[in-house]
């Protein structure tokens, strides 16, 4: 583990620098795919198109609403839960998110397009800016929650919007919106690897990093999953898996306690 903060600060920055200019360098703009929106489960249930991928989005805004609920109980004020007040800001914005992703994504599903794509990745970025910067003020510095959450949504949100603006004047780019989006993956592992953790059962942040992985996998596999048994397609799985994704980082904030030194990791379910 990485105990000075200088030297955590300078190998974030140039991992961060080293992985986006070399993606920025190495891959010329590209548009969204329209294939992307022809989904393998196309069927109608109680007159909602595409029914599974609609409904499956529940568990988004079931474990929002939860984290919400959390988020504003005195429960997550007990002692230890966070070592300093801007430390909650991050798991509000994620809790905000994740609800919104929730209904954007059943919208777009409902109507697949770029035009409605717009709104289930505006909110999937305000979530994503969210986790990563309650990670990084636990992993680097807590000052990471008072100066890096805005910028961070911001970019985010401007990915999206982006985006969107070059697909409407003919000259789509969606670099912008996959550094945001895959970024964090690369980062992610190393501040858990190398960083110290200032808080307990890290391993259920580990669960919820393995779950989304798995929750892409599905995503690129919709129409194999869907054509072995016709029942359930790869993106109705992905967004139950994803959610499950999301209940670990909740079940995290519910157990969480302040780093004791020298303390193993607590992996998920354990006491």
């Amino acid at each position: 583990m990485i105990q000075s903060l200088s030297l955590r600060v300078i190998l974030l920055a140039l991992v961060s620098a080293a992985a986006l200019g070399g993606y920025w360098l190495t891959h010329p703009p590209h548009p969204q795919p329209l294939e992307y929106h022809h989904f393998a489960d196309q069927r109608l249930f109680l007159g909602v198109p595409h029914a599974l991928n609609v409904l499956s989005n529940l568990p988004f805004i079931a474990v929002g609403l939860l984290g919400l609920w959390y988020m504003a109980d005195p429960a997550s004020r007990r002692p230890g839960a966070f070592l300093e007040p801007s430390e909650r800001w991050p798991y509000w914005v994620y809790f905000v998110g994740l609800f919104l992703t929730g209904v954007g994504s059943s919208y777009y599903h409902a109507n697949p397009c770029n035009e409605t794509l717009t709104w289930d990745r505006m909110p999937l970025t305000i979530t994503f800016m969210g986790l990563f910067t309650g990670i990084l003020a636990e992993r680097v510095h807590p000052a990471c929650a008072r100066w890096l959450l805005a910028p961070l949504v911001v970019l985010g949100v401007g990915s999206v919007i982006y985006w969107d603006t070059t697909e409407r004047i003919g000259a789509g780019d969606l670099r912008f919106y996959f550094a945001v989006q895959f970024f964090p993956l690369i980062v992610v592992p190393m501040l858990l690897l190398l960083y110290p953790p200032r808080y307990t059962h890290a391993g259920d942040l580990v669960a919820s990093l393995l779950c989304y992985v798995l929750a892409k996998l599905l995503e690129l596999l919709d129409g194999n999953v869907y054509s072995a048994g016709g029942l359930v397609s790869g993106h109705t799985l992905k967004h139950l898996v994803a959610g499950l994704a999301a209940g670990f980082v909740l079940l995290m904030l519910l157990r969480c306690q302040p780093q004791v030194q020298g303390e193993p990791v607590r992996w998920p379910l354990a006491a």
